[in-house]
């Protein structure tokens, strides 16, 4: 009983510190944390500084009133021979008003270091010696605050009409004025500071909701697309990061969801165009297994069909095979460096025979050498379908212009034809797999609809750029940029 008990508290405090550790990790609190840190680490900061400074001021002024009223007091003690007679009503009431009103002692000292007037009356005719009785023998003026004991003291040089030092006036006065003051200010620091604790408190949880409120919205819309719901959209417009971070993601989304009809479009494309041939083939077989006595030749020509639809059927599987393999992927380049105009020259000689089937021009416009790191095989396999399918698609006794030029970055290749053109509707799309602008006529020229887009794929692997410009009826051109230097990307 005891070991389960045991346990069931092991395991409280395990979520405990599971939950205590995701708190402190979290953005929420971490907000908090600096909101409130700021929110009275800054208040506290001026208070301490306001405190010191009000107090100083306070200290300072005080100061200066009793050192003009003293200066005053010791001019009357020279005018009155104070110093030589040691008495003076005037003198004595004058003494005696200033100590009371602020709280204080006043001392005067003859050239002897003798005490002749002490208004605490206790020291009178005791000599006195000190540093600072002796620096205003000298003729130093002193004046100083002195925080522990709390008062202001100040020694004056009592001189004649010669300038000589003929005695001393040594003060201390009380500051418990100003300690009382401060004390009371301090209170009322106290209760402000503790109503802005709680205001931060509660302004720190409010913020940092409110910041962290459009990422759980943003939680909860990544939470639907993980269990496959790809027409969310996240409308983040708080503020501008949040706009910017909301539209990355719906456009993100909108990519995913095109991937993904792509892939569906591209699995149902696969499983037609295999699948024809192959109806086409079963129905040839039928034919011939529901016929009795049929002729050599009907056997024959049967034969020949399914030969040809078997060689379609090849020929899809051979360009699915080469889709994939020039995938950014699933492939690697052997890269060497090549003379283009060698390159383009021979793709021509291999198509010139289907050219004159047609009776079409075709032309190369070479406008300088170039040498360029490429994989040959891929490209010319690339550049050939471009060339084969601007004669397989041109009208008879038209004409095909290949050009070749370059920079000093990159060389460039266009295709021209005058060919059928393509509509302007399907020029975005002639680069996608299994799409064909005329169906009918591409399968009677023998295309599987994968050409240009295994034609894009090896464009794309050498770093390089492929465009379409087409006008219905008028004829296309496929201009091809790639650099002349390949580097790998990651």
């Amino acid at each position: 009983m005891y070991k389960n008990i045991d346990i069931k508290i092991k395991g409280i405090f395990h979520r405990f510190l599971l939950k205590l550790k995701g708190l402190l990790k979290s953005l929420r609190f971490r907000i908090f944390v600096l909101v409130l840190f700021l929110g009275m680490f800054i208040p506290i900061i001026i208070g301490i500084s306001m405190y010191d400074k009000v107090e100083s001021e306070m200290v300072g002024n005080k100061m200066n009133r009793l050192l003009s009223q003293t200066n005053i007091l010791k001019d009357n003690i020279v005018k009155a021979n104070y110093m030589d007679s040691g008495e003076s009503d005037s003198i004595d009431a004058e003494l005696t008003q200033l100590s009371a009103m602020y709280d204080g002692r006043i001392i005067i000292i003859d050239n002897s270091f003798h005490i002749i007037k002490d208004t605490y009356i206790i020291d009178e005719g005791k000599i006195v010696v000190s540093s600072d009785v002796i620096k205003a023998y000298k003729g130093k003026e002193i004046s100083k605050y002195d925080e522990n004991s709390s008062t202001i003291e100040i020694v004056h040089p009592i001189t004649n009409d010669s300038k000589s030092v003929i005695g001393v006036m040594y003060v201390t006065f009380s500051t418990t004025d100003i300690s009382d003051s401060m004390n009371d200010i301090e209170d009322r620091i106290s209760i402000i500071s503790n109503v802005i604790v709680i205001f931060v408190i509660i302004f720190a949880v409010f913020i940092s909701w409110i910041f962290v409120r459009p990422l759980n919205k943003a939680k909860e819309q990544f939470t639907k697309m993980r269990y496959g719901y790809l027409d969310t959209k996240l409308d983040l417009s708080t503020y501008t990061e949040m706009k910017e971070f909301s539209d990355g993601f719906n456009a993100m989304v909108d990519r995913m969801q095109k991937i993904d009809d792509s892939r569906q479009e591209f699995v149902s494309n696969v499983s037609h165009e295999l699948k024809t041939p192959m109806t086409s083939i079963k129905v040839l077989a039928d034919s011939l297994k529901d016929q009795e006595d049929v002729p050599n030749e009907l056997y024959k020509d049967f034969f020949e069909d399914i030969a040809n639809e078997i060689d379609r059927e090849n020929e899809i599987i051979s360009s699915l095979l080469a889709l994939v393999r020039t995938e950014k992927n699933n492939t690697s380049l052997n890269i060497k460096k090549a003379n283009i105009n060698d390159v383009i020259e021979g793709i021509l000689k291999r198509v010139r025979p289907i050219a004159g089937e047609k009776n079409v021009e075709l032309v190369l416009e070479s406008f300088k050498p170039i040498e360029a790191e490429i994989d040959e095989l891929k490209l010319t396999s690339a550049i050939t379908n471009l060339v084969e399918n601007a004669v397989k698609y041109n009208v008879v006794d038209g004409w095909v212009r290949v050009s070749l030029n370059a920079d000093h970055q990159y060389f460039y290749i266009k295709v021209a034809d005058s060919g059928i053109g393509i509509p302007d509707d399907s020029q975005d799309m002639v680069f996608e797999r299994f799409y064909r602008v005329d169906k009918d006529r591409a399968r009677k020229t023998g295309g599987t609809g994968l050409g240009l887009a295994i034609t894009k794929n090896i464009i794309l692997l050498h770093n390089g750029e492929i465009k379409v410009y087409s006008k219905e009826g008028e004829g296309t051109t496929f201009t091809v940029r790639i650099p002349l230097t390949y580097v790998k990307q990651d």
